[in-house]
């Protein structure tokens, strides 16, 4: 079992039958980048060949969903399912956030919600890094991707290529023997408009193919090989360490989907662009005819008589402040009037701004602004939870994607740490210890024995909980006012103490059990 070129063959014309079925979504995301960039007008041909208006209230709604998952940044917390492995699920909740530090995570975690938000999906790729001997993290364009058509699941497609054009003297350097002079461009990889030039001419496409076969055992686990042209890089298949194993040894894509709107039929959904460009692209025409009827407004036009006498130069020129005329000017020249838009036109743009704002989601107390005097910290934090649902359900999604790449670092650190690791762990105090670690305490170990019968190996397993490491300010302060007017209340007299206990014991809030040790003391 080897790769060989004819393979190779095989597996390119498998990505161009993927890259065509694909087609429709790669055009969709070119187009919607333009839309976030407020390029879109460049795309549609007037008429009149004037240019719209481009107003920002898609974008404004964009921005502020980012804010709100940047206000909930993730944190893990590893748990046991089994309390011998306790111990290790402590030490994995101050390595995990180490690991994701060192791969500036909240970068990462920063671009693909934007992708997310724009396209629909948001992707993100955990990778064994051979070259920095280490766990990679990193956004994947869709563009650069492409799987079995007709699938919902990643993890069930047959093969799964990731495309990049890199520099040929790049790769040249990095693999000996390696030639690249002759080597015909045979996959495209469809790229997004940009303002500046961009020249791919001394770049080729390499491609990273993952797929999912059985070995002699029967067993389905996962290869890869990365090529370049008919120029094998490297294949699993060919290596004697992971020709039985897999590449990876968890036998998943190490590509992690974090999905919007889903979509049936496919892995990838829709963004907030999709829903909010014809309401965004009805209020730029109304802009358009607003602007243009208070341009006629501005400027006035006139008819005039062939030999009226009226110098018609002075008369077009808003500068001067006398014009020459002979004879009777008033029956020479004659204004056209111009009528005012009604007032049904700019309220009916009125609501269509609302209408982009309602379905967004991006109302105003979701901003920041006071609503009909509504100006308590408290009543403001109200309102922004109300009408956060929409953040805080897409939030969740991606909170569950963020379980599945902690999956994914934790299976890489029990196949590939196996030898100590020293990590620097922040500590709350704000100082710091150097933490030693390898996958000593998470690979699979032999159980003990039970009357000289072998049990078999024990993997130990963990689960993983996701909380928001940032906290949004008026969050805060509702929760300090929340603790004023207890205070304030009473709550905090020792006489009373047993009562507000019983009374703090039934409500739920953050702090609730250092509270309750506060009042039983």
């Amino acid at each position: 079992m080897s790769i060989e070129v004819k393979d190779i063959r095989e597996a390119a014309a498998t990505l161009q039958k993927y890259k065509q079925a694909k087609a429709a979504l790669e055009n969709k995301i070119i187009e919607n980048e333009q839309w976030f960039k407020m390029r879109h007008w460049e795309q549609y041909k007037r008429n009149d060949g004037g240019k719209l208006p481009n107003s920002g209230w898609l974008f404004n709604s964009i921005l502020n969903k980012h804010a709100d998952a940047m206000d909930n940044y993730p944190e893990p917390a590893i748990l046991p399912r089994e309390e011998s492995d306790g111990e290790s699920a402590r030490i994995l909740s101050q390595i995990v956030p180490a690991i994701l530090e060192r791969n500036n995570y909240e970068q990462v975690y920063s671009d693909t919600w934007w992708y997310k938000l724009k396209h629909g999906t948001g992707v993100k790729g955990v990778f064994w890094d051979a070259l920095t001997d280490d766990i990679c993290i990193r956004r994947i364009d869709l563009l650069n991707l492409f799987w079995e058509p007709g699938i919902t699941d990643i993890q069930h497609s047959r093969h799964l290529f990731n495309v990049e054009l890199v520099s040929n003297d790049l790769l040249e350097s990095r693999y000996e023997g390696l030639d690249l002079s002759a080597l015909a461009q045979g996959i495209d990889v469809s790229r997004y408009i940009y303002d500046e030039s961009v020249d791919t001419a001394q770049k080729s496409a390499v491609v990273d193919w993952y797929y999912k076969k059985p070995n002699r055992a029967g067993k389905l686990i996962l290869h890869y090989c990365k090529f370049v042209g008919e120029h094998i890089l490297y294949a699993s298949e060919n290596d004697p360490l992971y020709a039985e194993s897999g590449y990876y040894a968890h036998g998943m894509y190490p590509f992690v989907f974090d999905v919007l709107y889903a979509v049936e039929g496919t892995p990838t959904g829709f963004g907030f662009i999709d829903v909010m460009k014809d309401t965004q692209e009805s209020i730029d025409e109304l802009d358009s005819d607003i602007q243009f009827n208070a341009r006629l407004l501005a400027k006035p036009r006139f008819l005039a008589k062939a030999g009226s006498g009226v110098n018609l130069e002075e008369l077009g020129d808003y500068n001067k402040d006398f014009i020459e005329v002979t004879g009777d000017p008033a029956a020479a020249v004659y204004q056209l009037p111009v009528q005012s838009l009604d007032a049904s036109v700019v309220d009916f743009r009125e609501r269509k701004i609302l209408e982009l704002k309602e379905i967004s989601g991006n109302r105003d107390f979701n901003q920041g602004s006071a609503v009909s005097g509504v100006t308590a910290a408290s009543a403001i934090s109200m309102l922004q939870e109300a009408g956060n649902k929409l953040s805080r359900d897409t939030i969740k999604s991606a909170y569950r994607s963020f379980v599945l790449e902690c999956q994914l670092v934790i299976e890489l650190m029990r196949q590939f740490y196996d030898e100590v690791r020293v990590f620097r762990i922040m500590q709350p105090n704000g100082g710091f210890s150097f933490v030693p670690f390898d996958n000593a305490q998470i690979k699979a170990a032999p159980h003990e024995s039970i009357m000289g019968v072998e049990l078999g190996l024990r993997e130990p397993v963990f689960d993983i909980k996701v909380s928001a490491q940032k906290q949004s300010p008026f969050n805060r302060i509702s929760h300090n006012q929340f603790i004023t007017d207890l205070f304030r209340d009473g709550f905090f007299n020792p006489e009373l103490a047993d009562q507000a206990a019983a009374a703090v014991s039934l409500m739920d809030f953050d702090g609730k059990e250092k509270m309750l040790q506060l009042l039983n003391k």
